[in-house]
């Protein structure tokens, strides 16, 4: 009992550790007014990067060890560390999907910022690829991830217009 007090401590730590990370990825983003359609895309590599370390901590034999121990002494701490895991799973699967959604926009972001005013070549298929994110995403289809995805993209057209009013 005394090894599965200080082992459900634990764990409880590692819940209060793993809330405060999900709570932190749920927070709205604070991002400059002119940032691009790039910066999305770091965004979800970003958190993509920690889900998946956070995944791989919990998945280590050493974990997997003291959850073993704590199933077997029927540990009430197990029913919040279930939610949890499941919920690093899915926000690791989120931010997965739409990298690799993000990815198949990353061939306009060059041309976006480096073309001319006159970027109507690459709005068309621009918004073609957005529109199939859109429609085939499980996570991106969001009107808050669209929002944000179009106010880049229309920041990166303003910066490309300024930059070639400022050079010309």
């Amino acid at each position: 009992t005394e090894l599965t007090e200080k082992l459900e401590e634990v764990v409880m730590i590692w819940t209060k550790q793993i809330r405060q990370v999900l709570v932190e990825s749920e927070q709205i983003r604070r991002e400059a007014d002119d940032v691009g359609p790039s910066a999305e895309l770091e965004h979800w590599k970003s958190r993509m990067s920690s889900f998946n370390s956070l995944l791989d901590e919990i998945k280590s034999s050493r974990v997997k060890k003291i959850i073993s121990i704590l199933q077997a002494a029927r540990s009430k701490t197990l029913k919040q560390w279930k939610e949890l895991d499941g919920s690093i799973t899915i926000a690791a699967n989120e931010a997965k999907d739409n990298v690799r959604y993000l990815y198949t926009l990353d061939k306009f972001f060059g041309p976006l910022a480096n073309a001319s005013p006159v970027m109507m070549e690459h709005i068309s298929s621009l918004m073609n690829t957005v529109f199939m994110i859109y429609c085939t995403s499980p996570y991106y289809n969001t009107s808050e991830h669209m929002t944000s995805l179009f106010l880049k993209i229309t920041n990166q057209m303003i910066n490309t217009c300024k930059t070639y009013l400022c050079e010309g």
